[in-house]
């Protein structure tokens, strides 16, 4: 893979993490917490309205888990921008253990939890999220 083509992709998983952020705040607010149960309900298959959302606890963690989603997304946004350049290796595979390791432990919650379908989902995440960085990048041109 290029260098470009991993900066690139690197600006596609920052947004597909960070686009979690969005959903998981509005679910620390009863009045917009709608995106998250449908979230959740399509992530736990099948369509029914389970698992149902909206104790104070679920609130409260949905507000921890936006903030942390957005910075994570934000870091590899930044990881790509400041330091990719520089230390390409080293960015690739520090983005593709963390999700690496988002994927094991989420995946592994999920089906401890009785939500097994979730591991289809995380799959389609992780091969969207790591795309062509699986591959370490060609080194940049020389200008």
């Amino acid at each position: 893979m290029t260098h470009d083509t991993h900066k690139l992709w690197l600006k596609i998983t920052a947004v597909v993490i960070g686009s979690f952020a969005p959903v998981m705040f509005l679910g620390s607010m009863e009045a917009t917490s709608g995106p998250l149960q449908l979230t959740l309900d399509l992530l736990g298959l099948p369509l029914d309205g389970l698992p149902v959302y909206g104790d104070p606890a679920s609130r409260f963690i949905s507000a921890i888990l936006g903030g942390i989603l957005l910075g994570w997304g934000v870091t590899i946004w930044l990881l790509q921008a400041w330091v990719y350049d520089s230390e390409p290796e080293g960015v690739r595979k520090t983005v593709l253990f963390a999700l690496l390791c988002w994927f094991g432990l989420d995946s592994a919650g999920s089906v401890l939890s009785g939500h097994a379908s979730n591991v289809l989902f995380n799959i389609a995440i992780l091969l969207v999220a790591v795309g062509p960085m699986w591959r370490p990048a060609t080194p940049a041109p020389v200008t």
